[in-house]
């Protein structure tokens, strides 16, 4: 099963934290600093930024994928995902300013939004299924396994 969503985004946050790397290398050059942050704030922003980026990219591709995988490709999975990738573009231009700013806190919140909204489909995804073009809960304990696993129910 390809998923294009997953896939794309994927790829985006791959060259994403390519940038943020590339970004750092650049300030750890201007200051002379091989390991560390050598006292540079700058050079701490910067670091910190990918890192920030590193912390929260994982469990967005994972929701992402899992989510596409269940419900299929949506147009608001890719506006969330877009919105994603945006925020933290944003977030590492606020990072290089030191300050709280409004690059940052835009990051920051396209960042958070789209995490969340991810996290509860996933969780309501979990326990739904379809039933006549309509979802519903189901308690798991009454789900039956697929006819590969024996077509037997768990108890």
């Amino acid at each position: 099963m390809i998923l294009p969503i997953t896939l794309t985004i994927a790829g985006a946050a791959a060259l994403l934290n390519f940038w943020l790397s590339w970004r750092v290398g650049q300030m750890r050059r201007h200051h002379k600093v091989l390991i560390g942050d050598g006292g540079a704030q700058a050079l701490t922003a910067r670091m910190r930024a990918q890192a920030n980026f590193v912390e929260y990219a994982p469990f967005y591709l994972i929701l992402l994928g899992l989510v596409e995988m269940g419900a299929g490709s949506a147009t608001w999975l890719w506006i969330v995902s877009i919105l994603f990738i945006l925020g933290r573009i944003l977030h590492a231009f606020g990072m290089d300013k030191g300050t709280l700013n409004r690059l940052r806190i835009g990051g920051m919140i396209l960042t958070m939004l789209p995490l969340l909204a991810l996290a509860i489909y996933a969780i309501t995804l979990a326990y739904a299924q379809p039933v006549g073009g309509e979802m519903r809960l189901v308690p798991s304990g009454d789900q039956a396994l697929p006819s590969s696993a024996g077509g037997t129910k768990l108890n």
